[in-house]
């Protein structure tokens, strides 16, 4: 079927589908695979039987048979649970909107690139152009001024949904343009696209110290005074975070934002805790709390005593949703269920681990499904060949002061003559969550403080976490590391972006 897809006004895609999905949803998760869509989608389409006019989509036998016309938008969500609402304002969609530097977008670019439109002069030149190629292979005589509009656009368009492209997705847009435009192939390259690439690369760099000179805080962050020695480390969102380092809301100053942090330290500390006025609060202060956390970057124990709402479960998992757009437990424990069986059957085939087998004969004696998570999530580093630990082990009866010892990050499980009791998460040798029911559930808490705390993957799980990310969360999959699509995508245990 070939599809026209509105995403903006000034976006309108033409995609051709061998295989139409049979459900609505089926249809959302193509989309947001094509297009590199995130959140909840409404699709609406042309309907004959209404000249023509938008309806939403409830059903595929609604769509004509061989062309269609649809309408997609995302829709952020106010509120994944009672404790976690988003605050729309800071994340409305880029399909929505004009250009906006800060506005919240996912951080990879769609595949395949959409070249955008550019100035009607540029257009005019490159139509003439690609008659003149495919008439007879003559290519276009590029002046500076045409090559630099061109790049300023292509810059834009990127910046839209990544601020820093890596190799891969220079290589992407490179490609597409000379593949839209084959008059700006490169005489005597092979791939015809290799100085575009560089020349894109100059400009995204141009194109960033100007928003940074402009004030946009991701951007800004990064720059450094005059006569600092060295190359400091890039702070940018590494998570596919889509809200990692927001504005200042409109009529509020850092100094009002940092009067409403302190009167949520001192309500935390009442017996009875205004938990409403807490949600509310730590919505509105975000971007304060963003910028201590990613410029300043503290120690967890200096993040507690500033921001003790942060630690809790609900605000955890309101902040995740804040940065990422989705459910912190919803999207783990989905992702788990979806691919269990298949992971255990891949668990079952590595019978020369002797982690991986002791793991699986627990199922012997509790084969619930609570059970055969916390097995998939305690298995994938022996399966991963990690060279850390993701739990330790410890006893009731042993010195709690050596519980913790040595764990930068992980999960404590807590055991009474080798039953277990509880589980805790671990941050920096210090109990954050203590007295947790399942293992499922303290991977998910641990996941949200790593994203709220900004605190980087530990290179011995970094696979681990990958997965749990990638694969499991569905956040960011489209850059998967080369290991983790040998060891899953290609075993199908995900479907590749």
């Amino acid at each position: 079927m070939l599809l026209r897809v509105i995403l903006s006004q000034d976006d309108i895609r033409r995609i051709t589908i061998d295989n139409m999905p049979e459900t609505v949803i089926g249809l959302h998760l193509m989309l947001k695979n094509k297009l590199g869509l995130e959140g909840d989608l409404v699709v609406q389409f042309q309907d004959p039987e209404f000249a023509n006019e938008l309806c939403n989509l409830s059903c595929m036998s609604e769509l004509p048979k061989d062309k269609v016309t649809l309408k997609v938008y995302s829709k952020n969500l106010e509120s994944y649970h009672t404790d976690s609402t988003l605050d729309t304002a800071s994340l409305t969609t880029s399909s929505e909107e004009s250009f906006s530097p800060n506005a919240s977008r996912p951080r990879q670019l769609p595949q395949p690139f959409n070249i955008p439109t550019f100035s009607f002069d540029v257009e005019l030149k490159l139509r003439h152009g690609n008659e003149a190629f495919h008439k007879d292979g003559t290519l276009l005589d590029v002046s500076k001024d045409t090559k630099s509009d061109i790049l300023d656009k292509i810059a834009e368009a990127i910046y839209v949904h990544n601020p820093y492209p890596t190799r891969e997705e220079y290589d992407l847009v490179s490609q597409a343009l000379v593949e839209k435009h084959p008059c700006l192939r490169e005489p005597g390259s092979v791939s015809g696209w290799y100085c575009w690439k560089f020349s894109l690369k100059f400009k995204m760099g141009n194109f960033r110290q100007k928003l940074r000179l402009a004030g946009c805080p991701e951007l800004k962050i990064n720059s450094r005074s005059p006569g600092t020695p060295g190359k400091g480390k890039l702070k940018r969102a590494r998570k596919s975070e889509v809200n990692f380092l927001p504005d200042i809301p409109e009529g509020k100053t850092q100094r009002s934002l940092e009067e409403e942090r302190t009167e949520m330290v001192t309500e935390m500390k009442k017996r009875k805790i205004d938990w409403q006025q807490i949600k509310e609060m730590m919505t509105s202060t975000f971007s304060l709390r963003r910028k201590q956390i990613v410029e300043d970057e503290p120690p967890v124990a200096d993040v507690r005593a500033r921001w003790p709402a942060l630690f809790s479960e609900r605000q955890i998992e309101a902040e995740f949703a804040r940065l990422t757009s989705v459910d912190l437990k919803g999207s783990l424990f989905a992702g788990l269920d979806k691919y269990l069986l298949r992971f255990l059957e891949v668990f079952r085939a590595r019978s020369g681990l002797v982690e991986l087998n002791s793991l699986l004969s627990t199922l012997d004696n509790d084969s619930s499904n609570q059970r055969q998570r916390a097995v998939v999530l305690m298995g994938l580093p022996y399966y991963l060949k990690d060279v850390a630990k993701l739990y330790k082990k410890v006893q009731v009866t042993d010195a709690e002061e050596d519980w913790t010892k040595g764990m930068a990050v992980g999960i404590l499980m807590v055991e009474q003559n080798n039953d277990r009791v509880c589980f805790a998460v671990v941050l920096e040798e210090e109990i954050i969550f203590p007295s947790l029911s399942d293992f499922p559930t303290a991977v998910a808490l641990l996941m949200g403080l790593l994203f709220a705390l900004n605190i980087d993957y530990p290179r011995g799980l970094r696979y681990t976490f990958e997965v749990i990310q990638k694969v499991l969360m569905d956040i960011g999959g489209g850059q998967c590391s080369a290991l983790l699509q040998q060891a899953f995508i290609h075993q199908g245990l995900a479907e590749p972006k």
